[in-house]
């Protein structure tokens, strides 16, 4: 036996690296967002944003930026430290991923009455992606559409 393996043909390769890299170009701009409505929550005027104290990506930070460029009067941080004309709480869980850089992979919102506890709206955006948005984008990509004024 000599050790030789038979050759491949030529094309059969070209063919799966071109299958590869289609399935990866397909998986390049994945992101799904999801929002749903129990309220509506563009008639309220004072937001607090609940600091998650695992958030090491400053997000409750970026959400009050955001609801305040759209006209929001919004604050954050313990919920201790909440202000009394406070008439929806925002809560947020967010998850980070690491594939050859750090990303925020996974945001999920729900915004709650101060007074009822009922769940106004929620939100959540996912993106298994290899391009991906900032943590900025994705608060605005989340907000925007739960938020904007008409």
């Amino acid at each position: 036996m000599s050790g030789n393996l038979p050759a491949r043909p030529a094309s059969s390769l070209v063919m799966k690296s071109l299958l590869l890299l289609l399935a990866v170009a397909g998986l390049a701009g994945c992101s799904t967002l999801d929002t749903h409505h129990d309220g509506d929550p563009t008639k309220l005027h004072h937001l607090y944003v609940e600091h998650l104290l695992t958030d090491n990506h400053r997000i409750d930070q970026l959400i009050v930026a955001e609801l305040t460029a759209l006209g929001y009067d919004a604050a954050c941080g313990p919920l201790t430290m909440m202000p009394e004309r406070t008439e929806a709480i925002i809560t947020y869980r967010e998850r980070s991923a690491w594939d050859f850089k750090n990303y925020l992979i996974e945001l999920d919102l729900e915004v709650k009455g101060n007074f009822s506890g009922a769940t106004l709206a929620t939100g959540r955006f996912y993106q298994p992606s290899i391009r991906t948005k900032t943590p900025a984008e994705v608060v605005h990509t989340v907000i925007t559409p739960i938020f904007r004024r008409k």
